[in-house]
């Protein structure tokens, strides 16, 4: 499958899983110290699933910072604006589930 949009930002790999009207799950890898940059969905909820390595996801308002083990999950929902990133020496592998809704990603400061 494609890309839904070219990318705002680098990363190891990026492989569409499923797309569909509504859902959108994609497989993220992130080399040490990649990321994916502040920003915040109008109508989707990301659901995070830890499958390889240690993924940080962290949120504004209110402040949090949640490290995803394998096998460990969490979710951000709209507006919060988000940061996700890999802060370890070797790449992170997570599923992210966003859905269900329209997908858009506002990129904040």
């Amino acid at each position: 499958m494609s890309e839904v949009q070219p990318p705002l930002y680098q990363a190891k790999k990026i492989s569409v899983i499923a797309k569909g009207a509504d859902v959108l799950v994609r497989e993220y890898v992130l080399a040490p110290g990649e990321f994916i940059p502040w920003h915040h969905h109008t109508r989707v909820t990301d659901h995070y699933y830890g499958l390889e390595g240690r993924v940080l996801i962290e949120t504004r308002a209110p402040a949090t910072r949640r490290e995803l083990n394998p096998g460990e999950s969490t979710a951000v929902a709209p507006p919060s604006a988000h940061h996700t990133s890999n802060s370890s020496d070797k790449p992170c592998r997570f599923l992210l589930i966003q859905g269900v809704g329209q997908y858009d990603f506002v990129k904040e400061e």
